[in-house]
This record gives C-alpha cells, sequence and structure tokens, in this order.
C-alpha cells in the first residue's frame, strides 16, 4: 500500500503533471509533421533529461509517445500523408472521409480510439508486467545470458526485411557494447588510448545520432519550400452521437486487443497492429465494401490498434530488457541514463519507478482526449503550413545542444555525427537500426551473466544450459535464428493454374 500512495504522489505531483500536459501537446506537434517521428523526438528529448527528475524525465517521453502516435493520424487524414509509419492504415478510410467533408469526425473518431487503444493498453502494462517480472525472480547468470541474446535475435530477426541484415546489426551493438573497461577485470578494450572511452560509448548520444540525423538529411532531401495553403486544412465543428460511438465499441475492443498481442512481440511495432487491426474490423463488417471509401470503423480500427501497442510494447522491455520496438529501446536508453539496469531485476530495484512509468502511460493515453480535442487538432493541423527545409536548422541545432550538455565535450559532436551519417548509410542499405541500439544496451548484461554462469560452473559450457528455464530460453534464442532459414528452405507451393 505504501509504495502505491509513493507512486501516485511521484506521478500527481506539480512539475510531473506539468512534463506530462506538455511532452502530449509537443507530441502531437511532432505526430502532426509528415517527416518527424516519435523515436527521432524521443531520442532528441533524452540528452536533456540527464539533470531532472527521474519520474519526470520518463513522464515526458510517455507524453511524447502517446502524443505523436495521435498527431500522425492528423496528415494521415487531412492529406493521405501518415504523420508516423503507425498511421499508414488511417489513410484508407480516413482521407476518404476528410474528401466528403467529413474530416473533423475522423479526427475526432482518431482521437478517441487513440484514447482507448493506448488506455487499454497501460491497463495490461499494470496487471500482466509485475506478473511477468515475479516469474523473473527464478532468473540466476545463465538465464540473463539468455534473455539478452532472446532479445537481439527476436529484435534482429523480426525488425526489417532481411533477418540476416537484422542479426548482423544485433552483433555491431554488441561489438559497439564491448568499448570501454572491462567490468569484471577492469581491462581497457578498444579505447585506443582515449581517456573519454573508458566509460565506453555514450549510449545518448549514439541514440541521439542513429534516430535524429536521418530524418533530419531526409527532410534536406525533400527540399520542401511551400508546406500547405492554408484552405486545405480548414475544419469544422463536430460531435459524435451515442450511435456512433455505440457502433464503434466493438472495433474498439477487438483493435485493443489485437494491439496489445502484437504489442508484447519483439520487434512488431504500431504499424503491424493498425493493419492487423484494420483488417479485422474489415472483415468483420457487415459491409467490408465500404471500407477504403471512408468507413469510420476503418479509422477506428487503425487508431486503436497502433495506440494499443503503445504501453504493450514496454511488457517485454520492462521485465526482461527486450523492447517491443524502438521507442521501448529508448525508454531503457531512459533507465540506463539514471543509473538503471533494464532487465529482470528492475521491479525490485526501482519499483516506484517502474510503477510510476506505467500509470504515466495511462494518465498520458487519457490526456489525448484534452490535448487532441477539435480545437488542438484545429492547431496542429496548421503545422503543415510550416516549410520543410524550416526544421532542419532548428533539430541540428536542438541536437547539438542536447549532445553538448551530457559532458561539455566535443568529441560527443563528432560521435553524434559520425552515428548519425552511419545510421542514414544503413538504412539506405535497408539494414535496421534497432538491433544495434538493443545490442549496445544488452551487450553488457549479456557479458556479465555468460562469464558469471560459467565461473559458477567452473568453465564448463554446459553450466549455461543446465537449468530447464536457461535451456528453454537457448532453445527459443536459437529457434528464431534458424527460423528464418527453415522459411527459405521450405518448399514454394506451385501457383495454381
Amino acid at each position: 500500500m505504501d509504495i502505491i500512495l509513493q507512486i501516485l504522489s511521484g506521478v500527481f505531483a506539480p512539475d510531473t503533471m506539468l512534463a506530462m500536459l506538455g511532452a502530449s501537446l509537443l507530441g502531437v506537434f511532432i505526430g502532426a509533421l509528415p517527416g518527424l517521428n516519435p523515436v527521432m523526438a524521443i531520442a532528441l528529448l533524452l540528452p536533456l533529461t540527464y539533470s531532472m527528475d527521474p519520474l519526470v524525465a520518463l513522464g515526458m517521453v510517455a507524453g511524447i509517445y502517446n502524443g505523436s502516435m495521435y498527431g500522425g493520424a492528423i496528415p494521415a487524414i487531412l492529406l493521405r500523408i501518415p504523420g508516423t509509419p503507425a498511421a499508414i492504415a488511417t489513410t484508407f478510410d480516413g482521407y476518404p472521409m476528410a474528401q466528403r467533408g467529413e474530416a473533423a469526425k475522423a479526427l475526432k473518431i482518431a482521437c478517441w480510439s487513440s484514447a482507448i487503444g493506448g488506455t487499454a493498453s497501460a491497463l495490461a502494462l499494470m496487471t500482466l508486467g509485475p506478473l511477468l517480472a515475479r516469474g523473473t525472480l527464478y532468473f540466476g547468470p545463465a538465464e540473463y545470458f539468455w534473455v539478452a541474446m532472446f532479445g537481439m535475435a527476436s529484435i534482429g530477426v523480426m525488425v526489417g526485411r532481411d533477418p540476416l541484415k537484422g542479426l548482423i546489426a544485433s552483433v555491431l551493438g554488441l561489438l559497439l557494447g564491448t568499448v570501454g573497461l572491462d567490468q569484471l577485470s577492469g581491462t581497457p578494450r578498444f579505447t585506443f588510448d582515449q581517456p573519454w572511452l573508458l566509460g565506453g560509448l555514450d549510449l545518448i548520444v549514439i541514440l541521439v545520432g542513429l534516430y535524429a540525423l536521418p530524418p533530419v538529411l531526409q527532410l534536406a532531401e525533400a527540399a520542401d519550400l511551400k508546406g500547405l495553403p492554408a484552405s486545405a486544412l480548414r475544419l469544422g465543428r463536430v460531435r459524435l452521437t451515442r450511435a456512433d460511438v455505440v457502433s464503434l465499441v466493438p472495433t474498439w475492443i477487438r483493435s485493443s486487443l489485437i494491439g496489445i498481442g502484437v504489442g508484447i512481440l519483439p520487434g512488431a511495432g504500431g504499424n503491424i497492429a493498425a493493419f492487423l487491426s484494420y483488417n479485422a474490423a474489415k472483415n468483420r463488417a457487415p459491409d467490408p465494401d465500404s471500407f477504403g471509401k471512408g468507413n469510420p470503423a476503418g479509422v477506428a480500427a487503425a487508431e486503436c490498434g497502433n495506440n494499443a501497442d503503445n504501453a504493450a510494447s514496454m511488457i517485454p522491455a520492462l521485465t526482461l530488457g527486450i523492447p517491443g520496438n524502438v521507442v521501448a529501446a529508448l525508454v531503457l536508453g531512459a533507465l540506463l541514463i539514471h543509473g538503471l539496469q533494464p532487465g529482470p531485476q528492475l521491479f525490485s530495484q526501482a519499483p516506484d519507478l517502474v510503477g510510476g512509468f506505467m500509470v504515466q502511460m495511462l494518465v498520458t493515453s487519457l490526456l489525448i482526449l484534452a490535448v487532441g480535442g477539435a480545437a488542438a487538432t484545429r492547431v496542429f493541423a496548421q503545422v503543415q503550413r510550416l516549410p520543410g527545409v524550416m526544421l532542419v536548422p532548428t533539430i541540428l541545432v536542438l541536437m547539438a545542444v542536447g549532445v553538448y550538455v551530457i559532458n561539455g565535450r566535443l568529441v560527443d559532436l563528432w560521435l553524434m555525427f559520425g552515428a548519425g551519417l552511419a545510421g542514414y548509410l544503413l538504412e539506405k542499405l535497408d539494414v535496421p537500426l534497432a538491433p544495434i541500439v538493443l545490442g549496445l544496451i544488452l551487450g553488457p548484461m549479456a557479458e556479465q551473466g555468460v562469464r558469471r554462469a560459467l565461473l559458477i560452473g567452473r568453465g564448463d559450457p554446459m553450466s549455461l544450459i543446465s537449468h530447464p528455464l536457461s535451456a528453454v530460453i537457448a532453445l527459443a534464442t536459437l529457434g528464431f535464428i534458424l527460423w528464418p532459414l527453415l522459411r527459405r528452405l521450405k518448399p514454394r507451393r506451385p501457383p495454381a493454374a
């Protein structure tokens, strides 16, 4: 009971509430701007949270995450341009509704659906997370090692179109995680006599470079000098009727469950949840032919599904150290900034912080109803009038200032730009970036686990799989690595005549 009161007093403190509200507004603003995304926004935010209270910092992350996922629906409905990748399915019916003069209604449905999906997802995190964390009390060094390996293998295989490139990216992240002092022996590794490398590569500097610079370079490539005319962004006032709400309830329930299930899967992401929810709504509808022509249930399914993925993706991240998507990986980075090691021990290490973050995901989901209302939506829609090139220098300055204030070192700026250019080239080569980040985060945990397990087992490699639980996780890891190979070896059916 005391811990619950401590969590609630921390979450509903004035400074924390103000941070969540401001971050939610900023998140909607960012989501409404095509070219920007929640990943880049959170990567830019992290350096600024160094000196903040951890709960305030995590509240800002939650606000930007939930706010931007709804914000992505604004250009998707008005312009058929998804503000975030997860809003692609929203364009299918949102834009046709806008074309026949129902843009305000489509945005209202998107707002409600986002809030409902996010709320259901946060409730799932609050109930399933502690249960899963309790099971991790049986983990030893070998289990920690295999959990880290499972996380890197699953993200490497699931993220991106080529599993081999994903696994290579995981190994690259693992190698980057070995830079610095050996945590057990104190021996310098890959430091090249540079004192600033003794502590390892700064995770936040790498994150800002990898996730913030590539979108900026893409904005510069697009060279948008005009923005949109005001006449294209006029919205009227509309209220959802009781009949509208009742007709959408089954869609909201179904899409919430789909989004939560997808969110728990490592590497799946909100765009997959949105597509699956949209297809499920279409298949269950009495008039499936109306989908794609402006059916409100299509907007509700897509937005509810992609927002139900948000908090659910934190379930494996907080309990096992395995992020369900890139944003969850950034949250793990935020925990590292504040001295917390993601993984099974996190719930016992900082229960008030983890519990507070869960409540913040719930509160910021509900805040969408306030910050995503009709008036706010009309304001945020106006950001489409900004020329894209104006954002390029602004974001570059924010990146440079944010990274420099971390350690006050110029070398961090070079490291950030180097990581950003590498990320830009890797994206051009279709190599996913999330496995690199995860390898960097989970690498030390995997190394400590395997070395301690071998010390306990007196050097016997079989000690890594001597316990049934570690053997099961090892088999699951092996299965994830071999699955793409087995799928390629499976004989294909000849096309029907």
